[in-house]
């Protein structure tokens, strides 16, 4: 048993009050680093009807783990015993000293074909380290108030459904990209959960307010967001440049741009997210020569050096056969747009020691495309969005 997943019946024989308790959480939470924490229960027999559409429909791709665990992921009691209640806690991620439209900044960073663009999330330290970390010093506080309590704590490591647990704790509302989105905050920030066997007051739930805003929609570069609120994961450029491990589809390809770890653009294109935070912590500042770094200098690195460059980042997960195959097809898509000549000696020395998979990718790119890759969007703001 882990010391993240201890239960225990030896509660206090005086009850706390947990209203006051919550109180204490909450502010023992901002000296950790996060930025609001909120509670729900634990019936989301709502959103079983939604997952099993979602799963059915196959949107899940080769994610198989979404689907192992069945309705346990809407179901918090059956996933750990005993839970009563969900503490949802949110980290901002938006590296400290980010300027004032640094969305703009990010759209011109997609309109370099020779530039690699990764996610502005996995920039800085793996969020699973630092969230996880500072969730078991959460509970190891709940802990000296309340005496021995049953809990676990997730950090998008298991079958969870954050996304509706946060709405349900009136931290966030679902909006029509699939992600949690705060008037306060935006949607640059990292969701992480205590489940816990303690009476804790349930907070409210707050009103959606996306509108008839379509941003998201409208800007996702292979319309990966088949409908309001509804992701097809085959086709998002997160899923396909980090989850899937095989060939990325050869009609998806141009459309990755320059796109070589997950994408923002539906983030980029929230009106809400001029409201994003800086984080507080020092761990998401970007690591040198992963911001605005060139493509030809990327394809230089060897296994040791992507190693050594990504220890302790979420970008690591992928390994060094995925981060090459998704090179290759970013600098072949800089190539087919008359970009880069200087990628093309760069791409043809990784074949002697590619693998099949990269290899396949590395052709690909230095061969002469049916059609030119898609030009990079900078969405118009629907004047009804808020």
């Amino acid at each position: 048993m882990s010391d993240a997943d201890q239960r225990s019946s030896a509660h206090p024989h005086t009850a706390p009050d947990f209203s006051a308790v919550l109180g204490e959480l909450r502010a023992w939470a901002s000296e950790l680093g996060f930025s609001q924490i909120a509670v729900s229960d634990i019936d989301l027999r709502d959103a079983e009807a939604g997952l099993l559409a979602w799963l059915e429909a196959g949107f899940h791709g080769s994610m198989d783990y979404m689907a192992a665990h069945g309705l346990k992921r809407a179901r918090p009691a059956e996933l750990v015993p005993g839970t009563l209640r969900v503490i949802t806690a949110r980290m901002d991620y938006l590296p400290r000293g980010t300027p004032e439209g640094w969305q703009a900044i990010e759209w011109q960073g997609l309109a370099e074909p020779a530039q690699g663009q990764i996610s502005v999330y996995a920039r800085g330290r793996d969020y699973h380290k630092v969230l996880r970390a500072r969730l078991q010093q959460l509970a190891d506080r709940l802990t000296e108030r309340v005496g021995p309590f049953g809990y676990r704590a997730f950090t998008d490591s298991a079958p969870v459904l954050e996304v509706e647990l946060a709405s349900r704790a009136g931290l966030a509302w679902r909006g029509k990209h699939s992600l949690a989105l705060s008037r306060d905050a935006g949607s640059m920030f990292f969701l992480g959960e205590l489940f816990v066997d303690l009476p804790l007051p349930v907070t409210p739930a707050i009103e959606a307010h996306c509108g008839s805003c379509s941003a998201c929609l409208d800007v996702c570069p292979t319309q990966a967001i088949v409908a309001p609120y509804r992701v097809d994961a085959r086709r998002c450029i997160s899923y396909l440049t980090i989850e899937h491990d095989g060939p990325i589809p050869l009609e998806l390809r141009p459309l990755l741009g320059n796109r070589i770890y997950g994408c923002d653009d539906c983030q980029l294109a929230c009106p809400w997210n001029k409201f994003a935070h800086t984080a507080v912590l020092a761990d998401f500042d970007a690591r040198p020569g992963l911001a605005g770094a060139s493509l030809q200098g990327l394809l230089g690195w060897t296994e040791p050096e992507f190693l050594r460059r990504t220890e302790g980042s979420a970008i690591r997960r992928i390994g060094f056969q995925r981060w090459q195959r998704n090179l290759a097809v970013a600098g072949g898509n800089a190539l087919h747009a008359g970009h880069a000549p200087e990628l093309r000696p760069a791409l043809e020395a990784l074949l002697p020691a590619a693998t099949p998979l990269v290899a396949e990718h590395v052709r690909w790119a230095l061969s002469t495309p049916n059609a030119v890759g898609a030009l990079q969007r900078r969405p118009a703001i629907d004047p009804s969005c808020p």
